[in-house]
């Protein structure tokens, strides 16, 4: 009997930290069936871990570079992109450039809480908060999206003292448990594998931005650009090769 080949898609770390790619791969290899393949990457320039417009700014750029190269290098298309940060850097410019679906954490969060209802948001860094706001109304989820309640540890330093981390998001999501929520995503690579260990503390559903990225990936709920192809409309002067030696569309 023929065998088809496995879905394969790339999980890029916008930030330059190899811990928390490994924390990400450590949980979505744990909940990948065998016809999914993930590859991974990290940033190779940045911040080690994004908190602030800055660093979120330099990841996008990070982040277009880490595609390029892979796709580069890689003996294999791949099928789809998860965009490893809660702040989805690059989204919308990747989804330009690739030909096939990309999703962040934060979008693929949205997608899957806004078909239960208003959500709240529980995410490390408090600089994290009208960036998402933002972020939810660029994506059209401003409307669902009800409380976003911030912790003062950032996803890097709960991701280092889980017995700290879990007691901190248990008091952050109840505070997030607002009257017409029906879920909290829990949201940030750092914090990948936190919602399973909390989930029966909180009586409503918490929503893992790491998990949901992936599902949402293998379910097709990725949106994709419109245009056909991919590439970009862009002549690069002192970029990379792997940039620079993108399609263009004229």
């Amino acid at each position: 009997m023929h065998k088809t080949s496995p879905t394969r898609f790339l999980v890029i770390n916008p930030n330059t930290n190899a811990l928390t790619t490994r924390r990400l791969q450590e949980v979505l290899m744990s909940c990948t069936s065998e016809n999914v393949h993930l590859e991974f990457a990290t940033a190779t320039f940045g911040a080690s871990y994004i908190a602030c417009e800055a660093s979120h700014a330099v990841a996008s750029h990070a982040c277009i570079e880490a595609w390029a190269d892979h796709n580069q290098l890689a003996n294999q298309a791949i099928d789809g992109v998860l965009i490893g940060c809660f702040g989805d850097p690059g989204l919308f410019a990747l989804r330009e450039m690739a030909a096939y679906p990309v999703t962040g954490l934060a979008e693929a969060s949205f997608i899957q809480a806004s078909a239960l209802g208003p959500f709240s948001i529980v995410t490390g860094g408090e600089r994290w908060k009208p960036m998402l706001q933002r972020l939810a109304m660029s994506l059209g989820f401003s409307n669902q999206l009800r409380h976003i309640e911030t912790v003062a540890a950032t996803g890097a330093e709960l991701q280092a003292n889980p017995v700290m981390a879990i007691e901190c998001l248990k008091q952050a999501c109840e505070q997030a448990a607002k009257p017409d929520v029906k879920s909290i995503i829990l949201g940030g690579a750092g914090l990948a594998g936190y919602a399973q260990q909390i989930q029966n503390l909180i009586s409503l559903p918490i929503i893992d931005s790491a998990t949901a990225g992936l599902e949402v990936l293998v379910s097709q709920q990725a949106p994709m650009h419109t245009r056909k192809g991919h590439g970009t409309y862009a002549l690069w002067t002192g970029m990379p090769n792997s940039i620079e030696s993108l399609p263009r569309n004229n």
